[in-house]
């Protein structure tokens, strides 16, 4: 996707703060961040939403999430608590149309919601 700014991250062509890299994710600090912690996680591989996901899909989604917990090992906010969000759509409050996955912590976060 030409106009996708993170398919433009991904590419080099617009600087961010990384956290993670290897060939298929990369995880980087949120520039408006709504946590003390906010980290951003996507795949290298444009997928516009969690609702556009296909079969073959699964084993990337399985290792973001693992990649999200070796994160938060290492960031030494694992043991304390963190929340992981990911917006699907427009109706979903999804802003940038490339899935990613969002780490909040450093804080207790708001009201239990589910």
């Amino acid at each position: 996707m030409e106009d996708c700014i993170f398919c433009k991250i991904i590419k080099g062509e617009v600087p961010t703060n990384k956290v993670y890299e290897d060939n298929e994710i990369l995880a980087f600090y949120d520039i408006n961040p709504a946590a003390p912690i906010h980290i951003l996680v996507i795949p290298k591989k444009h997928i516009d939403c969690i609702a556009h996901m296909e079969k073959q899909d699964e084993q990337l989604i399985g290792k973001i999430y693992s990649v999200i917990n070796k994160i938060a090992k290492e960031k030494g906010f694992k043991e304390q608590g963190f929340r992981v969000i990911v917006n699907s759509g427009e109706n979903g409050g999804q802003e940038v149309m490339h899935l990613h996955f969002h780490i909040l912590a450093g804080t207790k976060l708001g009201e239990k919601i589910v």
